[in-house]
């Protein structure tokens, strides 16, 4: 998918890549669990859409993004963290 090689483009890998193959799997596998990635990108390129200047905002916008982002992360890696210690 797109919004998942800009995530390898800009962070230089891609989200925890320690877990890629559990990522690929539960994103087959858990509908809900796709779409918190599917939003976590969308987020990072609205942030950098915003943050190059491709998208008008303001820095507050852009902060709470971030700290949207941020927090749909740590979600994330706690549901990873479970399903690895569960396999």
């Amino acid at each position: 998918m797109y919004f998942d090689v800009l995530i390898s483009i800009r962070n230089g890998g891609l989200t925890f890549p320690e877990y890629r193959d559990l990522i690929s799997r539960l994103k087959t596998e858990d509908a809900h669990i796709a779409r918190l990635f599917e939003r976590h990108n969308e987020l990072d390129y609205q942030i950098t859409n915003m943050e190059t200047g491709v998208s008008p905002a303001d820095g507050f916008t852009i902060e709470t993004l971030k700290k949207d982002k941020l927090l749909l992360k740590d979600k994330l890696y706690v549901v990873l963290k479970k399903a690895h210690e569960a396999a």
